[in-house]
């Protein structure tokens, strides 16, 4: 059997879905689109560091900050994200469903050893550097959401298996869909639907020739539809780096990141109907895709004191090469009452549930996220504190799927189709992050904001903008410090659960909320 089987389920990905292969542009979205990571500090002020250094988060953003580094310090910083959603069927008078998905997380987890030539050694122009290393989460998928309202049958999800024109009237397509049956191992869409009799083989009638062709079971005119979709996971990545110090004014310095990657989705949809005339009385598709990978990238990075108290940084990263796997699960139930007037195999089960389900399927593939860059600017206020300013570039249209045929559960198919839907879907992007810190003796009190483009190339009102709204406190006490940091972040979403030949699909918007907090604790020496 091919492995790249045909999927009912949809990824919920971060910005829309839809109907689509196993691996299709939603999963090259999903890992391209980070977030700012790091400890409580970096957080506090809107993930704005690339000019500003001196700050454990210039690991992942520009590693030339490392250069500033007086001293050697660890951290651990803990946290917790609590996220709820609000969804409907766009259009659609029912109203808005909210569901919530909270969460345990490490932020970050870093080391820093620092080197710094005395002043009055002057033998060199290079003054010092710190190397680093550690762990930071650049991505959150922990979310939830759920819809419930009517449709007209013709949008159902149901219909979704409606048949060719040309299969469902094809002798080769009734041998196959019985022997998906007969083995108890479903390989189509379609097979499931017959297999779950959501779908029959009919003889013809009112003729001489024993025509037959597959129809769908027959439904009421409005049906009444839910779904819920829990999705959890995280792009974390481990660095190490190294930034130098010419002279206090250049720094340079450059980084290596090993990705690793975890995503679960859980979605259960559910259809029904009330009407007396059909003995259909409910389905239930119920799917499960859990995605790991691993990969690497590279970044280089540059930070120039202009003035005393100004500072430009720039940084370049290479994209991400990922080796990923997907594992998938779907089984579908159906439910028949023995009241109803339509036409129905003398075999109906009435009053139980038929489960058929597809094999589990393991699949492995490569992806390529898209090249970054990043600007940066940093006024330092004496010993009051900061404000300080990021642009970043990314191109979300450069992503690649590819296969990975060297793997037992990889294959040789091409993703042409897929990649060329990237190109057409997305557009390059440009995020903006802004931050400020004051200092009260040992107190510090800081604010931020960061803007994160909307990627897709059909929304002309930016629906679906990633806004982040950031406070934080600190304390520095002789070798300790310790910070505290808020993110407020919130998005819409809009997707397609399935899609249908007729176009009829239902839309559903979602509006998602979350906040983050984290604690940093560290020592420096």
């Amino acid at each position: 059997m091919k492995k790249r089987i045909i999927w009912l389920s949809l990824a919920l990905a971060v910005g829309q879905a839809s109907h689509a292969f196993a691996q299709d542009a939603s999963d090259a979205l999903r890992y391209s689109r980070l977030q700012f990571g790091g400890p409580a500090r970096t957080q506090g002020i809107g993930g704005a560091n690339v000019a500003l250094g001196a700050d454990f988060g210039n690991l992942t953003s520009n590693p030339a900050g490392l250069g500033m580094f007086q001293k050697s310090e660890a951290h651990i910083s803990p946290g917790i994200g609590l996220g709820q959603s609000d969804s409907r069927i766009d259009g659609n008078s029912a109203a808005s469903q909210n569901e919530t998905k909270n969460s345990f997380h490490i932020a970050s987890l870093g080391l820093v050893l620092a080197t710094r030539r005395p002043d009055d050694d002057q033998s060199t122009n290079w003054r010092g550097g710190a190397f680093a290393l550690g762990f930071s989460r650049l991505a959150d998928f922990n979310s939830a959401s759920q819809y419930q309202g009517s449709l007209n049958n013709n949008q159902s999800y149901l219909s979704r298996f409606q048949p060719a024109a040309n299969a469902a009237r094809d002798q080769a397509t009734f041998n196959d869909l019985d022997k998906q049956v007969n083995d108890n191992y479903y390989t189509s869409n379609l097979g499931l639907a017959y297999g779950a009799y959501l779908a029959n083989i009919v003889s013809a009638r009112g003729g001489t020739r024993p025509d037959s062709a597959v129809v769908l079971r027959q439904q009421g005119s409005t049906v009444n539809q839910g779904e819920r979709i829990t999705n959890s996971g995280s792009v974390s990545q481990f660095d190490f780096g190294y930034g130098a110090n010419y002279r206090d004014r250049l720094y340079i310095g450059g980084a290596i990141g090993i990705v690793s990657s975890n995503y679960t989705q859980i979605r259960t949809l559910t259809e029904s109907d009330n009407d007396v005339n059909t003995h259909f009385n409910s389905l239930t598709s119920e799917t499960q895709l859990k995605t790991k990978g691993t990969g690497f990238n590279a970044r280089i990075g540059v930070i120039y004191r202009l003035l005393d108290n100004l500072r430009l940084g720039a940084s370049v990263q290479t994209p991400t090469f990922m080796r990923l796997t997907d594992t998938y699960s779907e089984s579908l139930t159906s439910n028949f009452s023995a009241q109803g007037t339509d036409h129905v195999p003398s075999d109906l089960p009435v009053g139980q549930n038929t489960t058929v389900s597809f094999p589990t399927n393991d699949y492995a593939y490569t992806l390529t996220t898209p090249f970054r860059a990043n600007g940066g600017a940093a006024l330092t206020l004496g010993k009051h504190g900061f404000v300080t300013g990021d642009i970043e570039y990314v191109g979300y249209q450069q992503a690649r799927l590819h296969n990975d045929s060297q793997n037992a559960n990889g294959d040789d198919y091409s993703f042409t189709a897929e990649n060329n839907d990237i190109q057409t879907r997305y557009k390059n992007t440009v995020n903006l992050r802004f931050g400020a810190e004051g200092r009260f003796d040992v107190f510090r009190v800081r604010l931020g904001y960061a803007r994160y483009g909307d990627p897709y190339t059909a929304d002309t009102n930016n629906e679906r903008v990633q806004n982040f709204y950031t406070a934080g406190l600190g304390l520095r006490q002789g070798n300790f410090f310790l910070d505290v940091a808020g993110v407020y972040t919130a998005m819409d979403q809009l997707y397609t659960p399935y899609s249908l030949n007729n176009g009829l699909q239902p839309v559903i918007k979602v509006n998602n909320t979350r906040y983050t907090t984290s604690v940093t604790a560290g020592v420096t020496f």
